[in-house]
């Protein structure tokens, strides 16, 4: 009797999960009221639920990661049965939210905080993605999907703090290769083009698995890579610092100094520093010393090869004016 009393809860805490495939998914995202308008809700045990929200949740913030949009909450009216977050390998996921489910599988991991994971079907939102047995595999949000390997870490991290060697990578012909170097990282040693071979010893195979490895590291900690430039093989002795922009913030590497932008290069934050200038929120950046620049991208493009930024050009309600900043 003991034993069975015992193994109650454990069936009841399954009542949604296999059997019924992901129509009971369907029925558990409807259940449990993790999908608002304004974001999602997702119950967890120890009575919290997992947000992402572009906005502040009405509730008691355990944790907050500016980057993801992601919050851990109190859940003053815990679910019954919660979902939990499988680091399993997966043979089977879907696309759920509270009327259907369209199965799939992911075509491309997450790369880091700015290239978030694909999947084979059209994406709705809100949604979740989980297995048949209504295990969370990933979160799908306007941006793309944040996959539960950044799901853990959040979950399991005190502070949502990120790593960073000051590189931003891509796929290249099998080759995980530097998009842009960070000019105001300290002793940066690395360039554009280079070809990341190997981290800690480990051969790198991709720029989602690099970009976990620095994202998640512990800050201060110490690191070698080992690279190719051009025909030269290096070796590099790396210290993970603060990573400030990236994800649902801007990522032009003056985020170190407390400048942000939107994606139309118009202030969406900035420092007291910069507030000094005279520079206020809304403030659209349109050159940098004397080159025009119209998209993140391009601007931090023009960063990384131009150290000197001394010369903003700024416009504000039809009207010009620089910011020289020493």
């Amino acid at each position: 009797m003991i034993r069975l009393f015992l193994l109650l809860p454990f069936f009841v805490f399954n009542l949604y999960a296999c059997e019924g495939g992901y129509a009971s998914c369907v029925q558990k995202v409807k259940d449990s009221h993790t999908l608002k308008n304004s974001g999602i809700y997702i119950p967890l045990q120890n009575q919290q639920r997992l947000v992402f929200s572009k906005t502040k949740p009405n509730a008691k913030i355990l944790k907050y990661d500016k980057f993801l949009s992601l919050y851990l909450v109190k859940d003053t009216h815990p679910f019954a049965y919660p979902f939990d977050l499988n680091m399993r390998l997966q043979l089977g996921t879907a696309l759920v939210d509270t009327k259907h489910a369209e199965e799939g599988k992911f075509t491309q991991e997450q790369i880091g905080l700015n290239n978030l994971a694909k999947y084979s079907e059209k994406l709705f939102y809100p949604a979740l993605i989980t297995s048949s047995c209504c295990s969370l595999e990933a979160i799908v949000t306007p941006r793309g999907i944040i996959d539960k390997k950044y799901i853990s870490h959040f979950l399991k991290t005190k502070n949502s703090i990120y790593g960073d060697i000051g590189i931003r990578i891509e796929d290249k012909k099998n080759n995980v290769i530097v998009r842009a170097s960070d000019p105001f990282f300290k002793h940066n040693p690395f360039k554009q083009g280079d070809c990341v071979r190997t981290f800690d010893g480990k051969r790198i195979n991709n720029s989602a698995e690099l970009m976990r490895l620095i994202l998640f590291a512990k800050l201060d900690s110490r690191h070698r890579v080992k690279i190719k430039r051009g025909k030269e093989s290096l070796l590099f002795d790396v210290k993970i610092s603060k990573r400030y922009g990236g994800g649902e913030l801007s990522d032009t590497f003056l985020e170190r100094f407390g400048l942000y932008f939107d994606t139309n290069l118009s202030i969406s934050k900035l420092s007291k520093k910069f507030k000094n200038y005279g520079l206020l929120k809304g403030d659209k950046l349109i050159q940098v010393n004397g080159a025009a620049v119209n998209t993140q991208d391009e601007l931090r493009k023009y960063i990384q090869k131009n150290k000197d930024y001394s010369s903003l050009l700024f416009e504000r309600d039809n009207f010009e004016f620089f910011v020289n900043i020493k």
